[in-house]
């Protein structure tokens, strides 16, 4: 059956919302602009601080990414990126994904949208490629950052593994691209959990403050040891498995793992999205 919607001249459903609107609309606001520029000072606020505190470590074998930081600029890179990957990479994702539907029914703007016409799925297939473009930007800024400031502050030299020996510049950089792609994946259960959120509620927010809540929910039960092989289950048990990238013979199987689980929560919680928004009484 043909509406008149669908005969009205120049009119495509495809057409409407382009992403290089979306994608400017996101770029101007100041939150945007926030997370960014914290990312990028990040790496410069830890060089800092090991200017002021000295070396990092106190023995003679180095135990952890930390003890070797400032042995060359690969491993200040792999450094922030521990660093940031417990939380500080979590709240982009979170605010990207949970700040996209619910922003718009926040504004009141969201039946404008639909009413221009835009159709509900490609209105969230928008804020949703839109928000992974960002999310996957934020991610990648913090270790491309952290490797320029370590290389001119502690030169471009061989990644020191923490369990002894050393990976050249080359395959190092290969290597912390893989462990960046990996912790992207790792992020996608709290991109889906935001996004969800994002459409069940006109509160950000909520939906922001509710995907980091349950993630460091996740946390706190991943660390009760007696839960045994049940925290296979927990994305947050696989958050460092980007580790193994960085060994002498790079292992995947933890890697594998992760991102298997959290791909899956993720379909799920974004596919509840999707079919929810589809019939949701909008009216904000």
């Amino acid at each position: 059956m043909t509406t008149a919607l669908d005969a009205a001249p120049g009119y495509s459903p495809r057409r409407t919302l382009p992403l290089r609107v979306e994608a400017v609309r996101q770029l101007r606001r100041r939150r945007t602009q926030v997370v960014f520029g914290l990312l990028i000072v990040l790496p410069f606020v830890v060089a800092a601080a090991f200017a002021v505190g000295g070396e990092p470590g106190g023995g003679d074998e180095a135990g952890t990414l930390l003890d070797t930081a400032t042995a060359s600029g690969a491993n200040f890179a792999a450094t922030c990126l521990f660093l940031g990957t417990g939380f500080l990479l979590v709240v982009p994702v979170a605010l990207f994904f949970g700040d996209t539907v619910a922003s718009e029914a926040g504004w009141s703007s969201l039946r404008y949208l639909l009413a221009a016409p835009v159709p509900r799925a490609r209105l969230l297939v928008a804020k949703l490629a839109v928000a992974l473009a960002f999310s996957a930007a934020a991610i990648a800024v913090l270790p491309l950052v952290a490797l320029g400031v370590g290389a001119a502050a502690y030169g471009w030299g061989p990644l020191e593994l923490p369990t002894g020996g050393t990976l050249p510049a080359a395959e190092a950089a290969g290597r912390l691209a893989v462990a960046t792609a990996f912790v992207m994946v790792s992020q996608l259960v709290v991109a889906g959990l935001a996004f969800w959120l994002s459409t069940v509620t006109d509160a950000p927010l909520g939906a922001v403050g509710g995907a980091l809540g349950l993630t460091i929910v996740g946390s706190i039960l991943d660390a009760i040891t007696a839960l045994g092989d049940w925290r296979d289950f927990l994305p947050a048990h696989w958050l460092y498995a980007w580790a193994d990238a960085l060994q002498p013979e790079a292992e995947w199987g933890g890697m594998i793992r992760g991102a298997s689980v959290s791909v899956s929560y993720a379909l799920v919680l974004f596919a509840l999205a999707f079919r929810g928004f589809r019939t949701k009484d909008i009216v904000s």
